[in-house]
């Protein structure tokens, strides 16, 4: 069994703690580690194979760094150059896996979900692989313990005595509203849909090639063409640009005869809003969670993410409460699902918080900017031990750096040169510079930037070990078809 993880997607009700850049997938919400390493650490060992990760560009260096920090090698790492749904995404990596072995077993999970149970989870893929391996398209639904709103709704009614047995699906629905959502629970035989599924990756091929033509020649086009960069295969944006954006359940799973569902009773949220959070949370004797530092006076029902600075409350219930360096964002717990009107409007303002954080991370390390006016910019820079900046020089600014930990090396125009605590340099306007970390610590520095202008794009690298200055050589795939298993009767 091959993992197929999906970790797109901007995460945008949760902000303002999960922005583009930087999204959910990648925070750790709930433990020390982000929800993608959960994701892959939750999976039996004994019975899958090294992963395929689909992952936006734009992060691709989080994503390898976050594999790096749990010793996990993927077989393959696809980069978007945008989103198209995940019917795409899975279409990308199924080629990939078929031209292996078409009968390979995929098990497709989203970055970003929670499971609580993980012996439920591993029972529910056993049996999920036993009905896979006949040629079924598996779903992984989970029994509604309210009318939930926010996800949508299966309809696979028990067909014996065993509530975990694989039954067909007969329907799906939409996002319903709570009156609708209450009338399926009354009913039964429904399940949330967990946006978990698994099969054959031919069989995913044919049913998708069958239905949703479209997506399967566009994405067999881009396999053709994919650019292979340090671990990275990139997805051409010329090519990709043409599929339509489409997700699993709409393109194959809604239209399919071997639509099956596994039920999955394990303790799952796909933590989609802050009150999923809040749902899943530990709480204090008034049902309160807390999440950095808080006083609470007579307040209850609530949720406070403030690991910056200390947040109080008086006399509040059911407020979500979240500070970030650069935004505070409250709520009512009940109206978190609107969040996202408000990043779309904050979005239309081109405001930045929706896209980074003030503190921005980089495949070297990261920068805080702390302080900025006319004319000057202060940051706050961490490097990796080991890692080093572009070779690079700036048309409009001269930097002062002074070291405040570790040792740095200095490279600047002919001279190359240490730095220690309480050193510092200066770097004129065109000085063609690279900052390095020889240490076994990180090395930290305040930067000071002055100059005309202060902007990111103000950077002409030379050099970069990362690949930031050159084109990734194309290696088209020679293959022209995907073995496509055969449709039984």
């Amino acid at each position: 069994m091959i993992p197929v993880i999906l970790s797109g997607g901007s995460g945008s009700r949760l902000w303002p703690l999960s922005r583009e850049a930087y999204p959910k997938q990648f925070l750790p919400l709930l433990t020390r580690d982000s929800m993608f390493q959960q994701t892959l650490a939750r999976l039996p060992k004994d019975k899958v194979e090294a992963p395929v990760v689909v992952a936006n560009e734009e992060h691709r260096f989080i994503v390898k760094e976050q594999l790096d920090a749990i010793g996990q090698t993927p077989q393959a790492m696809l980069l978007e150059p945008f989103g198209r749904n995940t019917a795409p995404a899975v279409a990308m990596a199924a080629i990939r896996i078929a031209r292996k072995d078409p009968a390979s077993i995929m098990l497709v999970l989203p970055a970003d979900h929670d499971i609580s149970e993980t012996e439920p989870f591993h029972d529910a893929i056993a049996k999920g692989m036993a009905v896979a391996r006949e040629g079924a398209l598996v779903l992984f639904g989970t029994t509604p313990d309210r009318p939930e709103t926010g996800y949508g709704y299966v309809c696979a009614p028990g067909l014996d005595q065993d509530a975990g047995a694989a039954r067909p699906v007969t329907r799906f629905i939409e996002k319903p509203d709570e009156a609708t959502a209450q009338d399926l629970l009354d009913e039964g035989g429904y399940y949330w849909n967990s946006g978990m599924f698994m099969f054959r990756a031919d069989a995913y091929l044919r049913e998708l090639k069958t239905h949703s033509r479209d997506i399967y020649d566009t994405a067999l086009l881009a396999a053709k063409s994919l650019e292979h960069d340090m671990d990275f295969s990139r997805i051409p944006p010329e090519i990709f640009e043409h599929c339509p954006d489409d997700s699993i359940d709409y393109a194959v799973m809604e239209k399919t005869s071997r639509a099956t569902l596994v039920p999955l009773d394990a303790g799952w949220s796909d933590v989609g809003a802050w009150s999923s959070l809040w749902d899943i949370s530990a709480k204090d004797e008034r049902d309160n969670a807390v999440f950095g530092d808080a006083c609470l006076e007579d307040s209850s029902g609530c949720l406070i993410h403030a690991p910056d600075k200390l947040v109080a409350t008086v006399g509040v219930d059911n407020l979500v409460v979240v500070d970030t360096k650069d935004a505070l964002m409250v709520a009512h717990r009940d109206r978190v699902q609107e969040i996202k009107g408000v990043v779309k409007k904050l979005k239309s303002q081109a405001r930045p918080e929706t896209r980074v954080h003030r503190e921005v991370f980089r495949p070297w390390g990261s920068y805080d900017s702390i302080d900025m006016g006319n004319r000057f910019q202060v940051k706050h820079i961490t490097v990796k031990p080991g890692e080093k900046l572009s070779l690079q020089k700036h048309h409009h600014r001269a930097e002062h750096w002074i070291i405040v930990r570790g040792t740095a090396e200095v490279s600047r125009d002919d001279e190359t040169f240490l730095l220690s605590e309480n050193e510092s340099t200066y770097i004129p306007i065109g000085a063609v510079h690279r900052l390095f970390n020889p240490g076994k610590i990180p090395l930290e520095l305040i930067e000071v930037q002055s100059g005309a202008y202060l902007g990111e794009d103000d950077i002409e690298r030379l050099d970069d070990r990362y690949g930031r200055t050159e084109a990734a050589s194309a290696e088209p795939q020679e293959q022209d078809e995907i073995p496509v298993m055969v449709n039984r009767a």
